[in-house]
């Protein structure tokens, strides 16, 4: 057998293995130069996340949530009822889907792209933040219309929630420049390429609400419609945009340093806000995020090689003022896990995901 003689001197190694290794550095390098989607990192250095103890210590609460359609959908994102306690939802397959009271499943409409944040209009006209579409009504026939799809002439990228006011008037957020099937890569940029907008349908005009934010996800308006409040994943924080009186167009920060990644934000008809944490947060992305080489790495590795979400079911209720006031969990992720919605309806959560195959249905009552 030949050998190759190291640097050293002094350690030997059969040539058949270093020529192997040639091979596998070369294919590796391929691979890497093939997979060369183009981000610009910035190096951000995330808070110490808080323990699990005080309002954030592990409860099981979520593991007695009720399973609804188990097996039979596919990550339901969002959800909200009609006025007969149908659920309803957008799936990964760009369906909207029915659910009645039997478990019974109805496809109402196809967006074609993939349907995420869904709310009634007074009209009982289903608004629909498609990821790829836009903005959507679908009439109780199917009827798709698009209300919204570009802004400044530019096509929206992650249309991604949204919230009505009582005047009619849809708040929605556009999440990232990244399309939704690469929405890490805006995890890994740590760049603020959130924005929110508003659409009057009485006018069908549009306008640009805040940008700057951090993977703009979730949004919810106050009880009295003086502020709304916007996710921003990743980074772990919830921001207030003043929409009325002396601080209007101002934003600042509600809460930081969230134990996990915020996605949607509901209001109940207390005031409280709930919000679907997707998973708790990654310490080896914590502790990559600082340094922009690594995550340049990561970004050309394929995505099974990327750190992982825990599987973890996590639900957080704040009060109007953003105090942490209850948590609903599932630390085992066996029930439910990777939660993107809570939408309260007379006692009950609803809880949806992006990529489930199930809808819980948890008992407020139950513990008071």
């Amino acid at each position: 057998m030949n050998y190759y003689l190291g640097k050293n001197k002094q350690t030997m190694y059969p040539s058949s293995c270093f020529e192997a290794s040639k091979f596998f550095i070369g294919i590796l390098a391929l691979f890497l130069s093939a997979n060369c989607k183009s981000i610009d990192p910035l190096p951000f250095n995330p808070v110490v996340k808080p323990e699990f103890a005080g309002i954030y210590e592990k409860n099981t609460y979520l593991k007695d949530a009720k399973l609804v359609a188990k097996g039979k959908i596919n990550g339901l994102e969002s959800l909200d009822l009609d006025e007969d306690g149908n659920i309803y939802g957008g799936d990964a397959e760009g369906n909207i889907i029915k659910i009645n009271s039997l478990g019974e499943i109805f496809y109402i409409a196809n967006t074609g792209g993939r349907p995420l944040g869904v709310q009634f209009d007074k009209q009982q006209n289903l608004i629909v933040a498609d990821a790829y579409k836009g903005l959507l009504s679908i009439s109780k026939k199917g009827e798709i219309q698009i209300l919204v799809d570009e802004f400044h002439g530019e096509k929206l990228k992650f249309t991604d929630d949204l919230d009505i006011s009582s005047d009619g008037k849809i708040y929605f957020s556009d999440a990232s420049i990244y399309e939704q099937k690469d929405y890490l890569y805006d995890l890994l940029e740590a760049r603020p390429h959130g924005r929110v907008f508003v659409y009057d349908p009485k006018t069908k005009n549009t306008s640009l609400l805040l940008d700057g934010l951090y993977f703009a996800n979730g949004i919810a308006l106050s009880e009295n419609e003086d502020f709304l409040l916007i996710n921003e994943t990743y980074r772990y924080r919830i921001t207030k945009l003043w929409l009325k009186g002396k601080n209007s167009g101002k934003s600042e920060i509600l809460i930081e340093n969230l134990p996990g990644f915020p996605d949607n934000i509901t209001r109940n008809e207390k005031g409280e806000f709930w919000v679907s944490l997707f998973t708790v947060r990654n310490d080896r992305m914590d502790k990559m995020h600082p340094s922009v080489w690594t995550k340049l790495l990561i970004s050309k590795l394929p995505k099974f090689l990327w750190p992982k979400p825990e599987p973890f079911g996590f639900v957080l209720k704040l009060d109007e003022s953003g105090n942490p006031i209850k948590t609903l969990m599932d630390p085992e992720g066996k029930n439910l896990k990777e939660i993107t919605s809570a939408i309260e309806k007379k006692g009950k959560l609803y809880i949806g995901s992006l990529y489930m195959d199930r809808i819980g249905v948890y008992d407020l009552r139950e513990r008071q």
